[in-house]
């Protein structure tokens, strides 16, 4: 058996030499993506785009079980609409892109092109919400927006990107509470049974929440280097975009009130997230739910008879159970064919040759930790089959396990400033766990003195002192802090 930290593809930097170059090395090499002429903007090639993919079905899924209903609103949002609501446009201003003209005529109200569309979304329902029987609307779209990032990197941060956002507009704030909690939860779902990535759910301070929410809530991961990132976010934002679009509707005792909207969105993004939570120095490990080749079929000495026939029966039992598998019939060696698909991050590698055949037997070799297993092929429509499958549950296991215990490693609780500077000094990047008496001077002077900022403020609270982490007056609550993507 290969050793777990043995490097299969001499092209890739290790990250524990270069962690940035080690990230870019696979998202080049595994194809994922290629650049273009337009900084920040990137080619998401077929590989990459399958990944998306089958995110987008599971996730899908998950918001037509919780009665929402796609939607598709314009790309290009009037400047007079966007400064409808003032604390939004100056949240996004240095970040929009515009179209000043059309053809060759010059725009009397330029455009600008989606960098989110909280705005679209009220002047539609300001003319479709009239009684308290329109209501809830329950709305998602899958669109890519664009943010014109001045520091870019490919999924983590780029000018385009795609994405799912929810848009939802409830009678009342009760309502749009529980539907801003039901989507954070519904993300911290699926990143951990989907993605095999722990994640921790919390509120965003004042100062770090949406442009125009009443509050943030957000999912934070933590990667391989102790850098938190941001998985997805849920805002709820009151009758404020309401007041703004006199968005009004007669309740059930015939009043006129505004109604109460959220938002909730994840991009792109969340396949760098996988990339850093679960890559090695052999290339991408991905988690089984979202793997476009969730097996594959490598013949050994595929020109004596009966290998590739034996293979092609592998392959359709494996299709006919539904797993996503691929046979690598080409004349490539076995051990490039190997490095390959460890660079592509398939979950399980089947090997079949000429002796296993002899024997009734294939080698399972699972791509997380390199284990190989003896499989019997005797009955492969139900033995066989399950086998596979049990192995594909064991990958995602093993594989957030092992992203928990790297957390738990790089979780770091913390009772003063200089204890947050030494923790980080000896162990390297992480979360840090530290106690807040909620003022804002206080969060901007920790970052300032140690480089963290504040991620969220977790559900699950933790007493770990009285005191402010900062000014020593009495604790308000139990903040993760840490540096971020």
């Amino acid at each position: 058996m290969a050793k777990n930290n043995s490097k299969m593809v001499e092209a890739i930097t290790p990250m524990d030499e270069d962690f940035a170059k080690w990230y870019t090395d696979i998202v080049k090499k595994a194809e994922l993506i290629e650049y273009t002429s337009v900084k920040g903007c990137m080619v998401i090639r077929p590989y990459a785009y399958a990944i998306w993919e089958n995110i987008q079905k599971i996730l899908d899924g998950m918001f037509k079980e919780t009665g929402h209903e796609n939607v598709c609103m314009p790309m290009f949002i009037p400047e007079s609409l966007l400064q409808k609501e003032k604390d939004h446009v100056e949240g996004f201003a240095p970040e929009v892109a515009w179209v000043t003209y059309g053809g060759s005529e010059k725009l009397e109200d330029r455009l600008c092109v989606r960098p989110t569309s909280e705005t679209l979304f009220c002047e539609h329902y300001s003319h479709i919400i009239h009684s308290y029987r329109d209501l809830p609307k329950l709305y998602n779209q899958w669109v890519s927006v664009v943010r014109w990032e001045k520091t870019t990197r490919p999924f983590l941060r780029s000018r385009e990107f795609l994405w799912q956002e929810g848009h939802t507009i409830h009678a009342t704030a009760k309502e749009a509470i529980e539907e801003t909690e039901r989507m954070l939860n519904v993300y911290a779902d699926f990143c951990e049974k989907s993605l095999a990535m722990p994640v921790v759910k919390g509120k965003k301070t004042e100062s770090d929440k949406f442009a125009g929410a009443v509050s943030t809530y957000a999912i934070e991961a933590l990667m391989h280097d102790g850098k938190a990132l941001q998985a997805g976010t849920s805002h709820y934002f009151g009758d404020g975009f309401a007041k703004a679009f006199d968005i009004e509707y007669t309740d059930k005792e015939n009043k006129k009130v505004f109604p109460h909207q959220t938002s909730w969105g994840v991009t792109t993004r969340l396949i760098g997230a996988i990339i850093m939570t679960h890559g090695d120095d052999s290339g991408l490990v991905l988690p089984p739910a979202i793997a476009p080749i969730q097996a594959v079929i490598v013949p050994i000495a595929q020109h004596k008879e009966g290998v590739l026939d034996k293979a092609n029966e592998l392959l359709e039992s494996l299709k006919a159970c539904g797993i996503r598998a691929k046979l690598d019939d080409s004349d490539n060696s076995p051990g490039w064919k190997f490095a390959e698909y460890e660079m592509k991050g398939v979950p399980v590698r089947i090997e079949i040759g000429p002796k296993d055949i002899e024997n009734n037997q294939c080698v399972i070799v699972t791509r997380h930790n390199r284990e190989k297993t003896i499989v019997s092929i005797e009955n492969l429509s139900d033995i066989f089959c399950k086998v596979v499958s049990d192995k594909l549950q064991e990958v995602h296991d093993g594989m957030y396990q092992k992203a928990l215990e790297n957390r738990k490693k790089k979780t770091y609780s913390c009772t003063t400033i200089e204890e947050i500077i030494s923790a980080l000094e000896q162990n390297g990047d992480g979360f840090i766990k530290a106690m807040w008496c909620g003022d804002e001077a206080c969060e901007d002077a920790v970052k300032e003195k140690t480089g963290v900022g504040s991620r969220c403020i977790p559900f699950e609270q933790e007493n770990l002192s009285d005191k402010c982490i900062c000014c020593g007056k009495p604790a308000k609550c139990m903040v993760y802090w840490g540096k971020a993507y």
